[in-house]
């Protein structure tokens, strides 16, 4: 099973998805956004705006391996 973008898959709910919030400034997306990011930490899934994935991109390409980028 695959959940919504916002949803998680044990919420129960199939109604609407909720919005999407970035993790770690709070900014709420007015509808899909394709060039945030999803992050699974600890099980949970979390999402960043480009904002802050552009403004962390050194963080996040030091925790891949050298393949990947």
């Amino acid at each position: 099973m695959t959940s919504l973008p916002g949803g998680s898959e044990d919420s129960g709910s199939a109604s609407e998805p909720r919005p999407l919030v970035c993790a770690r400034c709070g900014t709420t997306a007015d509808g899909p956004r394709p060039t945030w990011i999803c992050s699974v930490e600890n099980g949970v899934r979390q999402y960043f705006c480009d904002t802050c994935s552009r403004d962390n991109l050194r963080a996040i390409e030091g925790r891949l391996d050298s393949a990947w980028w």
